[in-house]
């Protein structure tokens, strides 16, 4: 009797990406945590300068949209495709739009501490915070070019029941993104 292999969601590519992105914002991490470690009261006095309330609200914004993606993939499920294609683009546009609040949010947030003259040369906290931030921004700028192109695809009732593997993918990548920022969170608003 042959076994059926059983295979992750999503393509074999996305994956590869997942763990070069886990490996990379690994290193930052553990970058951070020497440099905190050599510099604790600096690190600590600097953390005083950021608004918790701008992480913790990001935090809630790409967790709601993550599992808005997943009742996406859920809604592609159903066996009435145009009416499948259809929920699927609404819960996509919501997550798309949760994920642009993010931006907004990180703007303003990135504008607050450029008035206050902080910048990557500030100290060794604010460089790891600038660069943590930026780095995940940039990710979540992709994040929403995959996004609305899912919800394009979507709409257009390009995925079935039986193929929806670009759907899952997307959404890999679209949770990582928000796994990666649920590390940040903590690790640059509050732990002391």
């Amino acid at each position: 009797m042959r076994v059926k292999q059983v295979l992750p969601p999503g393509d074999f590519g996305v994956w590869i990406i997942v763990y070069v992105e886990l490996v990379t914002f690994g290193a930052l991490f553990l970058g951070y945590a020497f440099s905190r470690r050599l510099e604790v009261e600096l690190f600590n006095e600097s953390q005083l300068l950021l608004d918790q309330r701008f992480g913790f609200v990001n935090t809630i914004i790409l967790i709601t949209s993550s599992y808005f993606v997943v009742k996406a993939v859920e809604s592609i499920q159903l066996k009435d495709r145009d009416k499948a294609n259809y929920i699927t683009s609404r819960w996509l546009l919501g997550a798309m739009g949760l994920g642009s609040f993010f931006i907004i949010n990180k703007i303003v947030e990135f504008m607050q501490k450029s008035e206050q003259g902080i910048d990557l040369s500030t100290n060794t906290f604010f460089m790891f915070y600038i660069m943590l931030t930026v780095f995940h921004f940039m990710h979540v700028l992709l994040g929403l070019i995959v996004l609305f192109n899912m919800q394009k695809k979507a709409k257009n009732g390009g995925y079935t029941l039986e193929d929806y593997r670009g759907l899952q993918t997307g959404a890999i990548y679209w949770h990582l993104v928000d796994l990666l920022w649920i590390v940040l969170f903590p690790l640059i608003y509050i732990m002391r």
